[in-house]
């Protein structure tokens, strides 16, 4: 059997141990994709692949290749003081030293959320967490911020951060975020079926279900946090920027930031065992390392993730969030391994 047949044979296994309204399993080795998709809500497999899914804080993969094209022409620059680019006042010495650098690798000292975040959530933690929670508000709780950490020192996740630099760049640069990203990274990809908005149509728009039960969940709005998990993209477009991270020499205009992401930036976990590029996570093997990030939102779930030793990567996408039993991500992961 071929190693193409058994790959096409694992994802058809694991779609169908899956208990997803919608899922979709896509895998491209060596150039050569393939794609499986199922679920239990009854839609045709065409119209699975074709849809927009959201992806959470894999949308951060696609913020650190922002920073790194605008830092490989000079216009920002890693070691940039965060606070150059953000309307705010002095402030601590912890805070006022974080640098982009920092927010987008996750060693920032910021904590996961905002402070005053948790209170304005609760109401609508299962169904748009992020809804209302305004820029001014993401600003103001920076400006009053006293990092846990000195910058630098060590790895915390924070979707605090990462928004934050959303809003440093565009600070920047002068320009909205989503034309950036659009002009800077999807364009030159040509990603034609991702966006940070959704187009409301349910024939476009992936929709998800809770946690629980089969009762759908509005699309979900990131508010401030755009920069940290507003993206949503069709399955074909997540493979094309998966191979572009597989063959930075095949996308000459972002070929020094694909570059760029690929190389370990600070090392965490127990024992510091792990490492963190400038956007993904990566795991060493003996036979070369294998990069990934996972998201979520409150009724989706994705993984997209790439080994360059094997010129393989990895798409999941399925319309419910992290339901008891089958792991989709798990499951992703374990296809590059």
């Amino acid at each position: 059997m071929t190693a193409a047949a058994l790959d096409a044979d694992r994802l058809t296994a694991a779609v169908a141990d899956t208990d997803i309204p919608d899922v979709v399993l896509a895998c491209s080795r060596g150039g050569r994709r393939m794609v499986v998709t199922g679920g239990t809500s009854g839609r045709d497999a065409s119209a699975r692949a074709n849809l927009r899914y959201e992806i959470g804080s894999v949308s951060k993969t696609f913020t650190g290749l922002l920073l790194a094209q605008l830092a490989a022409e000079g216009v920002v620059g890693l070691a940039d003081p965060a606070v150059r680019h953000l309307p705010v006042g002095p402030g601590s010495a912890r805070r006022d030293a974080i640098t982009l650098f920092h927010l987008i690798t996750h060693t920032s000292g910021l904590p996961r959320l905002p402070t005053d975040f948790y209170r304005h959530a609760l109401p609508r933690w299962f169904t748009n967490p992020y809804a209302g929670y305004t820029t001014e508000r993401l600003l103001t709780a920076f400006a009053r911020s006293r990092p846990l950490s000195k910058p630098g020192t060590r790895w915390r996740y924070s979707n605090f951060g990462v928004a934050l630099l959303g809003h440093a760049i565009t600070g920047a640069v002068h320009e909205p975020f989503e034309r950036l990203l659009t002009e800077q990274v999807l364009a030159p990809l040509g990603l034609t079926e991702t966006a940070l908005a959704p187009q409301g149509d349910p024939a476009v728009d992936a929709v998800g279900h809770g946690y629980r039960s089969q009762r759908r969940v509005p699309l979900f709005d990131p508010a401030a946090f755009t920069a940290a998990g507003a993206v949503r993209a069709a399955p074909d477009d997540l493979l094309t920027y998966l191979e572009a991270h597989l063959h930075p020499e095949s996308v000459p205009a972002l070929e020094q930031a694909l570059r760029m992401v690929r190389r370990p930036a600070v090392r965490h976990g127990f024992g510091q065992r792990h490492t963190h590029t400038l956007t993904w996570f990566e795991h060493s093997y003996d036979n070369g390392p294998v990069l990934f990030h996972s998201g979520g939102t409150p009724g989706q779930e994705a993984f997209l993730g790439f080994r360059p030793a094997t010129d393989t990567a990895v798409v999941a996408l399925g319309t419910r969030r992290y339901r008891p039993g089958k792991n989709l991500q798990q499951v992703a992961y374990d296809l590059l391994v």
